[in-house]
């Protein structure tokens, strides 16, 4: 969908966003108090400094300074542009990203493209609904129709020209069919022919549910057994997880997937309530992959065939997944009994027993040293240094950290090294010799008071507590007030009075592209001691002293000016002489 996405629902999109379960789910925290700690993903410590504010909205690193709100964070940490992370924010709560669509705009290319793709899925599932050949092999394989709904099964007729007949009718939609894969130009160019021809079909849904591309299976013999579409402009399968969608939809608050290698495989698991299940797109598991599951969860379990073919591709997701591998993230292996697949399995044994065996699955670290064990002679010491060689390179592939020196201590152990040689042979002997880093003490709270800090003072309680803005009455002549900072506060305090805020995430969220961004930040970070009451009383103070410091000096410039005065300026004068002097309030 094209257009601005509106600002008023990217701040109730923060406010509505769990940030202690958004970044929980990528660094470990531990609750203290009101406010949750950790240790920080933005910088290297041993001694948590990394602390998140629930009910602001709002994180903060007392060590490197990182700070910021639900959408500062997925950007930073996730590596996600602006638009893709309000989209990932949006999916997690459930809601759709709406545009503000201008008079006569075209839509981008991409969104012909899924209309496109959408066509195509309705056709697909329209000929399942109507030919039994494609229900009688799901049936066969013991899917319902419920299921079939959920997953929008499919099925290409016998054709060379069904898709191109329906979709292809101009040049224009001939050139989209091409684009997104679903016809292929004959050799000759004489023409085009459909891509998928008596197959059953599974569309592949990005995070929103749309279409991208699809998979299909023969339903007798034939070759290729499984057809994918080719890369595109919309479908790059070294990114993309068959199921995810699904998986999202079936539980908000996933806690961990299971990737297995098949369509069948995850639409079978759904089935029997293992809904947290989803497979790769006829490649190997790659980072880009691991980075995009453990946006959303934790743990994950890897399920491959008990045969040759499965633990080479156990091997290849292992080595693909060590540069993913962090304090908190579990990543594990099961292997199932030999001739089985988790469809077949699922279907003979159900879910209790096949998560049972999920449960049991192996650690990547055991499975790490169990697999190098095996390939060597681990009783001469020939077998043992080709092991520690063999692990030298891909423990190297995982980040310097706790995970990574305990791994490698047991490497240590089983190659017959101590510890020290072995991580000075990883680069490391310098950084463990090193004296350790410091505990860092967290940033005392900065107590504002006197005249000189009323302007901070006043700035960081309306931070703190946005809807306290609308319990003050700004007085005109505090403009005049020539103080660092009166703009900024006069002008927080008008728009947060008409456009009210939820939370300070919102509030920092609202100033994003603004200079005085950094500096609402850095006082969002200091810690307020008095509740929303207090602040609003504190706030009104703050004002009113101001506003008397201001009355007092715009008095003594029109004294200083008594014989060239105007009317207006000697009327104010005299008002200004008649005023009582201001009650003082504590700053």
């Amino acid at each position: 969908m094209s257009g601005l996405i509106p600002k008023h629902f990217i701040e109730e999109l923060i406010s509505r966003v769990d940030l202690v379960e958004l970044i929980g789910s990528r660094v470990p925290l531990k609750k203290a108090g009101k406010e949750y700690k950790g240790c920080c993903p933005f910088h290297g410590e041993k001694t948590p400094s990394f602390t998140v504010v629930p009910d602001k909205n709002f994180y903060h690193c007392f060590g490197c300074g990182e700070h910021g709100n639900a959408l500062g964070f997925l950007m930073k940490h996730d590596n996600l542009g602006f638009i893709d992370a309000i989209e990932e924010l949006a999916d997690r709560v459930g809601v759709e990203v709406p545009r503000e669509q201008t008079p006569g705009q075209r839509p981008p290319p991409s969104d012909v493209l899924f209309a496109t793709l959408e066509k195509a899925a309705a056709f697909y599932r329209s000929e399942l609904m109507n030919t039994a050949r494609g229900k009688d092999y799901f049936k066969s394989r013991g899917l319902t129709g419920e299921t079939a709904a959920t997953f929008a099964l499919g099925y290409a007729p016998d054709a060379w020209d069904s898709v191109l007949k329906l979709l292809g009718g101009s040049d224009a939609e001939r050139s989209r069919l091409l684009q997104v894969g679903l016809i292929i130009e004959r050799d000759n160019r004489s023409g085009h022919y459909d891509r998928f021809r008596d197959r059953v079909m599974f569309p592949i849904r990005d995070a929103r549910g749309r279409t991208i591309g699809f998979g299909g299976r023969v339903l007798d013999k034939g070759e290729p057994k499984y057809m994918n579409s080719p890369e595109t402009e919309l479908f790059h399968k070294g990114r993309e997880l068959y199921g995810l969608y699904e998986a999202r939809q079936a539980s908000r608050t996933l806690s961990r997937l299971l990737i297995v290698e098949g369509y069948m495989d995850v639409v079978r698991l759904h089935q029997a309530g293992i809904t947290y299940a989803v497979a790769t797109l006829g490649t190997a598991t790659t980072p880009e992959h691991l980075a995009r599951v453990f946006r959303i969860c934790n743990e994950v379990t890897f399920c491959f065939d008990g045969d040759r073919a499965g633990r080479a591709a156990a091997w290849k997701a292992l080595e693909n997944s060590l540069s993913q591998v962090r304090e908190g993230r579990q990543i594990r292996f099961l292997f199932l009994p030999e001739g089985h697949d988790p469809d077949t399995l699922v279907g003979e044994e159900g879910r209790e027993a096949f998560e049972a065996r999920i449960k049991q699955a192996m650690p990547l670290s055991e499975y790490f040293i169990n697999h190098l064990s095996a390939q060597v002679d681990t009783h001469s010491i020939d077998g043992r240094a080709r092991l520690g060689e063999m692990a030298r390179p891909l423990l190297e592939r995982i980040p310097a950290g706790i995970f990574r020196e305990l791994l490698a201590e047991e490497v240590a152990k089983t190659v017959g090294l101590k510890r020290d040689r072995l991580t000075s042979m990883l680069g490391e002997g310098a950084e463990k010799a090193a004296a350790p880093e410091p505990a860092r003490r967290p940033m005392k709270p900065q107590v504002q008071t006197g005249r000189r800090n009323l302007v901070r003072q006043a700035i960081h309680l309306l931070v703190h507590y946005p809807e306290i803005a609308d319990k003050v009455t700004l007085n005109p002549v505090l403009s005049t007030l020539e103080r660092p900072g009166i703009p900024l506060l006069i002008e927080l305090i008008e728009e947060l009075a008409q456009r009210p805020c939820a939370n300070t995430g919102a509030l920092l969220e609202r100033w994003r592209d603004r200079p005085d961004v950094e500096h609402l930040a850095k006082l969002a970070a200091q810690e307020c001691l008095v509740d929303a009451a207090g602040a609003a009383t504190d706030l009104a103070g703050a004002v009113q002293q101001l506003a008397a410091e201001a009355m007092e000096a715009r008095q003594k410039l029109l004294l200083s000016r008594a014989g060239q005065l105007t009317d207006a300026e000697k009327a104010e004068l005299q008002g200004l002489l008649a005023r009582k002097p201001p009650v003082a309030h504590g700053a």
